[in-house]
């Protein structure tokens, strides 16, 4: 009974840590955010989504076993998209931030990217 419990928090640990980052990064105000390089925003918010989907297609697979690829991808990338659509809706709370579409598509680019990735790298170790 236990091992069971241990596996899911060690598969579903990863994602709501990721996802916390996610929110707290999002609830920087603008002005203390640092600007390192040119188009930073969509490289972190590709980067950050395409971690998260890595995490949640492995959490997702390794908690529905027999599920087929296919279906991993898809609700992958629909609850990637859509913690960046709550995502991007927070940010309107937040002083100097403001919610973009072209962020929340990045957010879905991005998380297409890792689940596409997943789909290959830990298919094996899902099995």
């Amino acid at each position: 009974m236990v091992k069971p419990f241990l596996r899911s928090c060690g598969l579903w640990l990863p994602v709501i840590l990721c996802m916390a980052v996610i929110f707290r990064a999002s609830s920087l105000p603008g002005k203390d955010i640092p600007s390192l390089f040119a188009y930073q925003d969509i490289l972190f918010h590709a980067a950050i989504y395409a971690i998260l989907s890595l995490f949640f297609y492995r959490a997702a697979g390794g908690s529905r076993p027999g599920v087929s690829r296919f279906k991993l991808f898809f609700y992958t990338v629909i609850f990637c998209s859509l913690y960046g659509a709550s995502d991007e809706f927070h940010q309107l709370y937040t002083p100097g931030r403001d919610c973009s579409v072209f962020d929340w598509m990045v957010d879905t680019v991005g998380s297409c990217a890792g689940a596409f990735v997943g789909g290959g790298l830990f298919n094996k170790w899902l099995k």
